[in-house]
């Protein structure tokens, strides 16, 4: 008797945060009870909810009893095993999340700032208490791709993780390239649809990406890597020509998270970069995400989907929670802690070897490109693609593509190129990813 009561006894959550991705996480948790409980073979339940405002509006139907603004509610709670993060940022979400580990209990996050900066010190405090911490929503929303890594592709040594990890870039890059626009024209219809906030640094920048790649790039290659570490350039300095000129050279440009491990040393790099067309990241149309994984024995693998909203964010929170639900029936939280067990060093971009796409505009006489190609022959760098493509007035704008070449050999020969007096300007520097 005691065992059937025990199958009925609900496994409680605590939840931080209700707005976009805590709608989504309460309304699929509602939605989808019974089928969770059979899963599981015991319920899962939100008792309660914490929230800045207990009169505001809610985009999905809660109890008013289940709100509080105290979060001694949940965090002090102790029929609560589980405490799903979904409010964002990284204070007070830090300080909450230590309490709650602290507590024995379970963490679910949503949080991609927290675990990119701080994941480390959660990782450390659940392994003192052989506590879960989960978060595979914190990179591609609905997209599975943390616990792939960790699980599925666990007997790989992953050389290669290379996505578009940011809707919102996406979109405005998918748009200049289907209809020719200038990015502020993008940008602006893309505040209007809701793809970009009203202060988009943190998407157009790369810096949503950025925090995204490190969380990658640590479990890949199993050694921490921090938001410091990725070298981070965003998309505003891209126009129409340049997404013209690279279709005119087989190439599509998207804004991508790049990490990769050889010889024991770790790039993490978010900027745009030109890709082949016929490349599988190169289909991914408008907010959509998808990241591109190569391991030595699975070789080539892609994940696909909506990298945001609050149902596919949702999903992946759930996800997890039923993953630390099953574990907690079973009494084997903590199973897997933190895989950064190596130190690998991470290269600084100056030592970072690809091909570039340049841009120029120069004085139309005769001896010019013979000038630029002896800076370029001095500097080490090897030209594959040189076009002269129009005249600009006095002027004749140069396209032309590298062959592979260090970072820091590169940034001198553009710094030599801007002193010479036939060079009017360097209209753009764009990496080529190749492979």
């Amino acid at each position: 008797m005691k065992g059937v009561e025990k199958m009925q006894e609900p496994i409680w959550i605590g939840m931080l945060g209700l707005g976009t991705v805590g709608g989504g996480t309460l309304h699929i948790l509602q939605s989808r009870a019974e089928d969770i409980t059979r899963r599981l073979g015991r319920p899962v339940k939100v008792k309660k909810v914490l929230v800045r405002n207990l009169q505001k509006p809610r985009s999905v139907p809660v109890d008013a009893e289940l709100l509080t603004d105290n979060p001694a509610d949940i965090l002090a709670d102790p029929e609560i095993s589980i405490v799903v993060e979904v409010m964002g940022g990284i204070h007070p979400a830090l300080d909450y999340l230590e309490t709650a580990l602290k507590a024995g209990k379970n963490v679910v996050t949503a949080n991609k700032d927290l675990m990119a900066v701080h994941g480390q010190q959660l990782f450390d405090l659940a392994a003192a208490k052989e506590l879960d911490v989960e978060f595979e929503a914190s990179v591609a929303g609905g997209i599975p791709i943390i616990r792939p890594l960790k699980i599925c592709l666990a007997g790989n040594r992953i050389e290669v993780i290379k996505g578009i990890i940011n809707g919102t870039t996406n979109f405005i890059l998918s748009k200049m390239t289907s209809e020719g626009s200038d990015f502020a024209d993008v940008l602006k219809e893309a505040q209007e649809l809701g793809y970009a906030e009203a202060d988009p640094t943190a998407d157009v920048e790369g810096l949503d990406a950025a925090r995204k790649l490190a969380i990658l790039a640590s479990i890949g290659f199993n050694s921490r890597v921090t938001l410091d570490q990725v070298y981070v350039e965003g998309i505003t300095g891209i126009t129409a020509r340049d997404i013209e000129y690279a279709q005119q050279l087989g190439y599509t440009i998207k804004l991508l998270g790049i990490a990769k491990e050889s010889e024991g040393q770790v790039e993490a790099r978010v900027h745009p970069a030109m890709i082949p067309s016929q490349h599988p990241l190169a289909t991914v149309q408008d907010a959509f995400n998808a990241i591109f994984v190569k391991g030595d024995a699975v070789g080539e693998t892609m994940f696909y989907g909506r990298g945001a909203g609050d149902l596919p964010t949702g999903s992946a929170v759930v996800g997890d929670i039923i993953d630390v639900a099953r574990n907690i029936i079973n009494g084997h939280t903590g199973r897997i802690a933190c895989t950064c067990y190596h130190e690998k060093r991470v290269k600084p971009i100056g030592q970072v070897e690809c091909c570039y796409y340049l841009r120029l505009l120069v004085t139309e006489k005769p001896g010019v490109l013979a000038s630029i190609a002896g800076v370029f022959g001095d500097q080490g760098v090897s030209i594959q693609t040189l076009i002269q493509k129009e005249q600009i007035e006095s002027a004749a704008e140069i396209v032309l593509v590298t062959h592979h070449v260090r970072e820091e050999n590169l940034q001198k020969a553009l710094q030599i190129l801007a002193t010479l007096p036939t060079v009017e300007a360097i209209g753009n520097v764009i990496r080529v990813e190749k492979d």
